[in-house]
C-alpha cells in the first residue's frame, strides 16, 4: 500500500471508530441527590450539634431531623404525622452538605429580577445575583419530569423573601421537582409555596436559615425544607415531598445564526463574524444556513 492510501486508510478507521463509539464517550452529568436527607420534610443540619426546629401552632406531614439533640425540636400546639429524628446521622449531614454544593455549583439559564408576580417559566435554573423578594403568582410550566432551579445569592450572599407568594404548577409540572437554593435565608410569609429550599444562614449558632409563618391548610407550604441552621414554623401548613428531584432540568442545545432552528432555546453566543466558526452548538457546519434544518 502507498504511503497516501495507508494515510487515507488509517483516517477513515478513526472516524469510523468515533462513529462507531468505540473510543470511550463523555457521560452526561450526573443530577444532584439528597442522598440521606431526602427522607426528611424539615432538616436543621446546623454543624457542631446546633440543629433547632421550633413548630408552634402548625401541622408537619412528613419526617423531621435536626442535628441537635432530642429537645432540640420543640412542639407547642403541633402535629407531626412522621418521625422525629434527633440527633440525625452523620450520614444525612454530609448527603445535606453535598446536594446544597452541588446546586451551587450548577450554571444559570437566565438572570431573573423583580417580583416574578404573573411570570410563566419553562423548566431550566434560575438565578438572582444577590436577594430575592417575591410576591405574586409564579407558574411554572412543564411535564411531571421536568425540573426547575431557584439559586438566590449567586454572587455570595442573598435571602429568599416571600410575602403572599404562590407557585402555580401548570400542564402535569410537580412540587416536588422545583429546588430553591439560597445562599442565606428564607422566610416565606403566607401564600401557596411549592418546592425544596435548601437555604444556608450567615451565622447557624444564632440565626434561623427558613423561617415560615402563616401559611393555610387549605394551601399548605408543598416541598422540604432543610436548612443549614433553625427552621421554625408558626402557624403554617407543611406537606412534605418523599419524590422529586433536585436541580434543574438543562436546555437543548441551540441551531444559532443565520437559518436559526425550531428548537425554542437561548441560542446563545453567534459565530461573531467569523464565517469559518460553526454558529451551531450542536456541532454543524458552518455556512449559510448552517445545518440547514431550521427555519430558512
Amino acid at each position: 500500500m502507498n504511503p497516501l492510501r495507508k494515510h487515507l486508510s488509517t483516517n477513515l478507521l478513526v472516524m469510523a471508530a468515533l462513529v462507531g463509539g468505540a473510543f470511550p464517550a463523555f457521560g452526561a452529568a450526573t443530577a444532584p441527590s439528597l442522598g440521606a436527607a431526602s427522607d426528611f420534610a424539615v432538616l436543621s443540619a446546623a454543624p457542631g450539634g446546633l440543629g433547632a426546629v421550633t413548630c408552634t401552632d402548625s401541622a408537619i406531614t412528613g419526617n423531621v431531623g435536626s442535628s441537635g439533640a432530642p429537645a432540640s425540636v420543640v412542639q407547642t400546639n403541633c402535629t407531626i404525622a412522621g418521625t422525629v429524628i434527633a440527633p440525625v446521622s452523620a450520614q444525612v449531614l454530609t448527603d445535606f452538605q453535598s446536594a446544597y454544593n452541588a446546586l451551587a455549583n450548577q450554571s444559570c439559564d437566565q438572570f431573573l429580577s423583580g417580583t416574578l408576580a404573573g411570570v410563566t417559566l419553562t423548566p431550566g435554573v434560575y438565578c438572582f445575583p444577590a436577594a430575592a423578594v417575591l410576591t405574586g403568582t409564579l407558574t411554572l410550566a412543564g411535564s411531571s419530569s421536568d425540573t426547575w432551579l431557584f439559586k438566590i445569592g449567586t454572587s455570595g450572599t442573598g435571602a429568599l423573601t416571600g410575602t403572599d407568594f404562590s407557585v402555580v404548577m401548570a400542564n402535569g409540572a410537580t412540587a416536588c421537582n422545583v429546588t430553591w437554593w439560597v445562599a442565606q435565608a428564607a422566610t416565606m410569609t403566607r401564600g401557596d409555596f411549592k418546592g425544596t429550599i435548601l437555604a444556608g444562614a450567615a451565622d447557624p449558632a444564632t440565626s434561623a436559615a427558613i423561617t415560615i409563618t402563616g401559611v393555610a391548610p387549605a394551601s399548605p407550604f408543598e416541598g422540604r425544607a432543610l436548612a443549614k441552621a433553625a427552621v421554625t414554623l408558626t402557624n403554617s401548613a407543611f406537606v412534605g415531598c418523599t419524590t422529586g428531584s433536585i436541580g434543574g432540568t438543562e436546555k437543548a442545545k441551540c441551531n444559532q445564526g443565520v437559518g436559526n432552528g425550531p428548537e425554542g432555546c437561548d441560542p446563545g453566543n453567534s459565530n461573531q463574524g467569523n464565517p469559518f466558526r460553526s454558529n451551531d452548538e450542536r456541532g454543524g457546519v458552518p455556512g449559510n444556513p448552517g445545518r440547514k434544518g431550521g427555519n430558512k
